[in-house]
């Protein structure tokens, strides 16, 4: 039978059942491509949810002495918006696209762990509407429910129970220790697939750089999640068992929470923009009618990425008084971490040089993506100097470059991969290429 006469016959039976049936169907599902639809979905639906806070917090800094909403809405606003974009709609979206891409180009049927992929995927999930529940939680002091209101990055004091009473901050901190534990569940399970489970004759040197890069990227996840995880256990004792971490007054350290925090915090933005240059390791080539430039220098420069960029949170902390020998190493690592990254936009210009560029949607989000990146990456080492970032801590300098690495950079990767030239979903493209190869 052949793949439209089975496309037919699967519709004329959907089309059959009751709704129920179908949506119990995807709500048990252990398929590794309907979760990864569940996890882009899931993503899309935060997406929307975080740009309509951020619109808030917009309409509210347009002019000066503005009421559209109050300074305690704002902050629950620019905490829930942090949060989500970070937790709930990078992370999600990525492991959508691994999901279900990574068993097509590695030729498996399915995840090595396909009930734990499910009980990851409804971790996370269940880790995103708790967060919102927090709006639901009362009508809070000022409005907008009881939602966190400390930063995406909660840092102390601001979190104890002194100055953060009642259960906002511990709805954050919940939501985020059960969607990661799904994040570290998922992260194992795309590990043991690429190691364990590659079609006989692919060995590590002929796999896809995408599927490399999320290899990379879980190992990363792995290190850096779990740190974050131990952190919000810490912060749950100090709330209410009379722990004392982070409580300056009893003897513990706010600087221990920074750094539990960062240890996460900067890989997180490798974590989230390496799948982008897995994306545009297979989209380039397509588009410019060319093999990738260097294939064994972009798995190279993957891997350090992944390792230099381990060693380089302390950059957010500068302004904390740390030593100088401290802020000379993590001055160094930050701008070494930035070698990998040139040679890697190095190579996709070499692919594109010489090359047949057929300027459609993915092209031109690719295209856009260098410009945007090597902005973000410019303005990235001028913060690498401690002397530099000195100034420019907590200003608007450093949102944006935040956000040309996060909006510019990953959401850009993501729309080129969502979209062909012929506007047949991407992913749909690169199954037939798999079932080709």
């Amino acid at each position: 039978m052949s793949s439209d006469i089975m496309a037919i016959h699967t519709a004329e039976i959907t089309a059959d059942r009751p709704w129920l049936e179908t949506l119990h169907e995807w709500v048990t599902t252990v398929d590794h491509k309907r979760l990864g639809i569940l996890y882009l979905l899931y993503a899309l639906f935060f997406l929307v949810v975080a740009g309509s806070e951020a619109m808030i917090m917009r309409a509210q800094l347009m002019y000066p002495h503005n009421n559209f909403v109050s300074p305690q809405v704002f902050n629950r606003m620019f905490t829930m918006h942090g949060t989500t974009m970070v937790f709930f709609v990078g992370i999600p979206v990525l492991f959508g696209f691994a999901n279900y891409l990574v068993p097509l180009m590695i030729g498996t049927r399915d995840m090595a762990f396909p009930r734990l992929n499910a009980f990851s995927f409804w971790l996370t999930a269940f880790g995103g509407f708790l967060l919102y529940f927090s709006f639901l939680g009362g009508s809070g002091l000022y409005g907008a429910g009881n939602a966190p209101d400390v930063g995406w990055w909660a840092y102390a004091p601001l979190t104890s129970r002194a100055f953060s009473p009642g259960h906002s901050t511990d709805y954050w901190t919940i939501a985020l220790l059960v969607s990661g534990f799904g994040s570290i569940g998922t992260a194992i399970n795309i590990i043991a697939t690429i190691l364990c489970m590659r079609c006989p004759g692919m060995k590590l040197s002929r796999m896809p750089l995408l599927v490399w890069m999320n290899l990379v990227m879980s190992g990363m996840v792995l290190i850096a999640i779990t740190p974050l995880s131990a952190a919000q256990i810490m912060l749950c004792v100090d709330r209410y068992l009379g722990g004392h971490f982070f409580d300056t007054q009893a003897g513990g350290s706010a600087a221990l929470w920074m750094h539990f925090f960062w240890i996460f915090g900067h890989p997180e933005v490798y974590i989230l923009i390496i799948p982008a240059f897995a994306f545009m390791s297979e989209i380039i080539p397509v588009f410019s009618r060319k093999p990738i430039f260097g294939y064994p220098v972009m798995v190279a420069a993957t891997v350090c990425i992944g390792f230099v960029s381990m060693s380089v949170w302390a950059h957010h902390m500068f302004s904390i008084g740390m030593s100088s020998y401290t802020n000379t190493f993590f001055t160094l690592t930050t701008l070494a971490v930035g070698i990998p990254t040139g040679i890697k936009i190095f190579n996709w210009l070499g692919t594109m040089w010489g090359g047949k560029i057929i300027l459609k949607t993915p092209m031109l989000f690719c295209i856009a993506f260098l410009f945007q990146f090597l902005i973000a990456g410019l303005t990235g080492i001028m913060l690498g100097s401690a002397a530099f970032n000195w100034q420019l801590t907590g200003s608007y300098f450093v949102v944006a470059h935040f956000h040309y690495t996060l909006v510019s950079g990953l959401l850009f990767a993501v729309f080129a991969a969502e979209r062909t030239p012929r506007q047949t979903p991407f992913l749909a493209l690169l199954h037939r290429i798999s079932l080709d190869v």
